[in-house]
C-alpha cells in the first residue's frame, strides 16, 4: 500500500462517529457544554446570560457522567473526543440537550444526533418529540419543520433566560 492509497483511505473515513456516552466522556461534555454556550450563543444571550446558563453545570466530569444515568446520552466524537451529544428523556420523549462544539456547529453533527434520537424513540414507541431549545437551536429547528409551542423563560443563577419549547411529530417511513 502507498502513502497515496492511505492518505485516500484516511480521506474515505468519516471522522466523526457516533455512539452512546460512556462515563470517561463525561470531562468532554463539560467542555462542549461551557464553549457552547459562552462562545456559541454568544450572538443570542448577552455575556451575564450565558455566564449564569453556563454556571448552572458544574465544570466537572462527574456531573455530566452522573447525567448519563438519568438520560440516554449519544455523543459524536473526533479521534475519540466527545465533540457534541444530546441527552435524551426516552420515556418522556423529551430532549433534555444538544450541545456541539462551536467550530464544528453548522457541519452536520447536531442534526445527525437528531436524527439517532429520533429513531430511538420510533423504535420505543414514542410518537412526538420535544425541546426546551435556546433561541440559537430553535431558529435551525423551526426552520426544519418543529413546530413552535410557545416562549419561556428559565431561571439560572438569577439571571432569567429565553427559550422556546418545540414540538415534532415522529413517522415511521419504511426503507
Amino acid at each position: 500500500m502507498t502513502t497515496s492509497d492511505v492518505s485516500s483511505q484516511q480521506a474515505r473515513t468519516p471522522r466523526i462517529r457516533y455512539r452512546q456516552a460512556q462515563a470517561r466522556d463525561g470531562a468532554d461534555q463539560a467542555e462542549v457544554f461551557h464553549h457552547a454556550v459562552m462562545q456559541g450563543a454568544a450572538a443570542h444571550y448577552s455575556m451575564p446570560e450565558r455566564e449564569a446558563w453556563a454556571g448552572s453545570m458544574p465544570r466537572e466530569a462527574s456531573a455530566w457522567a452522573a447525567r448519563q444515568a438519568f438520560y440516554m446520552t449519544l455523543v459524536a466524537t473526533c479521534d475519540g473526543r466527545c465533540v457534541g451529544f444530546l441527552e435524551l428523556d426516552l420515556p418522556q420523549g423529551h430532549i433534555e440537550s444538544l450541545y456541539v462544539w462551536p467550530s464544528l456547529v453548522r457541519r452536520g453533527i447536531g442534526s445527525t444526533l437528531l436524527v439517532h434520537a429520533e429513531r430511538m424513540l420510533i423504535e420505543h414507541g414514542v410518537d412526538r418529540v420535544t425541546v426546551d431549545a435556546s433561541l440559537l437551536l430553535a431558529e435551525t429547528l423551526l426552520r426544519r419543520g418543529w413546530r413552535d409551542l410557545g416562549v419561556e423563560g428559565v431561571m439560572r443563577q438569577g439571571a432569567r433566560l429565553e427559550r422556546r419549547r418545540l414540538e415534532r411529530r415522529l413517522t415511521v417511513i419504511e426503507t
